[in-house]
């Protein structure tokens, strides 16, 4: 059974229809609960269609969607309560100008280790061209490493000061790695198959949804045409394979163009580690053929012949470029926002640094300040005029001295202001950054061979700046910062709210490594660039007087009073479900 709901949970496909005059609204009604998953062997927790379980259950975000104007339904601490057990949260937002490959998860303490992710894909209008003809099918493909420790367990372990440790393997859509090696997978294990027929093209979207690895995919003996990743049409050309980051998004056209002599692995493997020491740290699923003459055998498909060759990523990463000829949801190409004629009014370098112990506690920092967050949503404080919840004194550069410390402190974006961030990763291993509201610019090297690019080794300085591409810079909402080097983005400030920029590896956001950007229109008085707070709005911390009991959907036995903490309540477990309705609202 938890087979079937585990393989469901990480196949879901948000699949939003254009909209029309006559149905303008997509409706998803979500129960959440755990159920017991063993998708490597080992019995262990896992969360169904969304993360829950937790007496204040998680709030979900959709990496990538933007919630215009509308950050009430980011779904993160800093903009909403947690749900509690049992209680009904319904997420309304427009999907409006945008298109593409995008993925839902739990936001709160870890949970998204247990599962609970699931793909979002937002399609372009009829009316809007497509840069490629139309697809004979379309599959989802969740990749991410996997504990068989539950994420429980894997939390009292980062509160404790330890890591967590090298993962237990890669699923791919849930499901464990196909028996390729008997002595590295042992029988028994459930693995996906992807049923396609010869001659025929796919897209095929590729989602990392783990909890801090790289991983290389590739599927043996096929090209994959990349075409578009994370709201973005890319100039097309054809990979053998490509690293996807933690966090990161990408869509490719796949063709069936093979002799079916037997079928083909699909493999997710760890990057930028000791190949020897992760060797079991890979995910493989099956292309099968309808007229396939036998099952996948023999040794994988090489990854990059160099696992730490991180010239050999970061050139690939540098190759993906923005497509200005293509449509977006909208009539006007995608490419028409000259990023490069705005000046920049805002910049902070964001320089981040292996984990430390702060007040006796291991913490992750930016420019020494480990964000912790208040009992009270920042955006739900700011409505209520609450004082103290946070700063505003957030640094535009590393402190030169001084021990690093925990704080609330955000930084103030300027409204139609153009911001600067420079990711400096001074840690040891791989991270990601994720920003909520936005798609930024990333002045990656279109032109390598002239010495463009958008990220480099070493420590970034003003000079830097000179050797941004300012021509086809990809538009996408995560970016990968490879250890000792940095990574620039661009953003237009134009989106009003409270907005979090945080690290996607969930060890080092779970330890402090995010901060918020708060984005106010002053000359807005009549929710004209903001939408209001919604009506069935959560309260929380100081503002838990406010909240109106409700009746539980599932009677266990839990109380359902108001959430008081949205910071001391998310750790506590308790055996629970509760409904998550979704609404999309399409706008023609």
């Amino acid at each position: 059974m938890w087979r079937r709901l585990l393989a469901l949970a990480a196949t879901l496909l948000l699949a939003l229809r254009p909209a029309v005059a006559t149905d303008p609204y997509a409706f998803f009604d979500w129960d959440v609960s755990y159920v017991t998953a063993a998708p490597l062997g080992v019995k262990q927790q896992a969360s169904i269609l969304s993360a829950g379980g937790t007496r204040a259950g998680p709030s979900i975000p959709r990496n990538g969607i933007q919630h215009r104007k509308n950050c009430w339904q980011d779904g993160v601490l800093g903009t909403n309560c947690p749900i509690p057990s049992g209680w009904n949260w319904t997420y309304e937002f427009q999907v409006k100008d945008q298109i593409g490959s995008f993925f839902y998860f739990p936001s709160t303490g870890l949970q998204r280790a247990a599962g609970g992710f699931g793909g979002v894909i937002v399609n372009n209008r009829d009316v809007i061209a497509v840069p490629f003809g139309r697809p004979d099918g379309d599959f989802t493909i969740l990749i991410g490493d996997w504990y068989n420790k539950n994420h429980t367990d894997l939390r009292k372990m980062l509160d404790k000061g330890k890591d967590m440790g090298m993962p237990d393997g890669v699923l791919i859509n849930g499901k464990g790695p196909y028996r390729y090696n008997d002595s590295l997978v042992p029988a028994g294990i459930e693995y996906e198959t992807f049923n396609v027929h010869p001659g025929r093209t796919y897209r095929i979207r590729v989602h990392n949804v783990g909890t801090s690895t790289s991983l290389n995919f590739r599927i043996q003996g096929h090209n994959m045409l990349l075409v578009e990743t994370e709201g973005s049409y890319t100039t097309q050309q054809n990979y053998t394979n490509l690293d996807v980051h933690v966090g990161q998004s990408y869509s490719f056209l796949v063709t069936t163009d093979q002799n079916a002599s037997s079928d083909y692995y699909v493999v997710a493997s760890a990057r930028q580690v000791n190949e020897s020491l992760w060797r079991r740290v890979t995910g493989v699923a099956v292309l099968r053929y309808s007229n396939s003459k036998g099952p996948a055998s023999g040794p994988l498909p090489d990854p990059p012949q160099d696992q730490n060759d991180r010239s050999f990523s970061m050139n690939q990463a540098r190759s993906v470029r923005w497509n200005l000829s293509a449509g977006a949801a909208r009539p006007n190409p995608q490419g028409s926002f000259r990023y490069s004629s705005i000046n920049v009014t805002q910049a902070y370098l964001l320089r981040s640094t292996a984990p430390v112990s702060i007040g006796g506690r291991r913490r992750a920092a930016l420019n020494g300040l480990s964000y912790a967050p208040p009992e009270t949503p920042l955006r739900l404080a700011d409505a209520y005029g609450v004082k103290g919840v946070y700063t505003l004194d957030f640094p535009e550069r590393p402190p030169s001295q001084g021990a690093p410390r925990i704080a609330r402190s955000i930084i103030n974006g300027t409204y139609r202001g153009f911001m600067e961030l420079i990711f400096q990763n001074n840690d040891t291993r791989m991270q990601s950054y994720h920003m909520d509201g936005y798609a930024f610019f990333v002045p990656r090297g279109v032109r390598v061979r002239r010495g463009r690019r958008r990220m480099d080794y070493g420590e970034w300085t003003e000079d830097s700046r000179g050797t941004y591409n300012k021509g086809d810079g990809v538009a996408r909402s995560t970016i990968q910062v490879y250890p000792g080097a940095w990574a620039a983005v661009l953003v237009s400030l134009d989106n009003v709210g409270i907005w979090n920029v945080r690290s996607e590896n969930l060890d080092s956001w779970y330890l402090g490594q995010e901060v918020y950007v708060r984005v106010v229109n002053p000359e807005d008085t009549g929710n004209k660039t903001e939408m209001a707070i919604p009506e069935n709005a959560l309260y929380c911390g100081q503002l838990h007087k406010f909240q109106k009991e409700q009746t539980p959907h599932h009677k266990m036995g839990v109380s359902a009073a108001a959430p008081r903490s949205s910071s001391s309540t998310a750790r506590r477990l308790v055996s629970a479900a509760l409904l998550l309705a979704v609404s999309f609202v399409l706008v023609p």
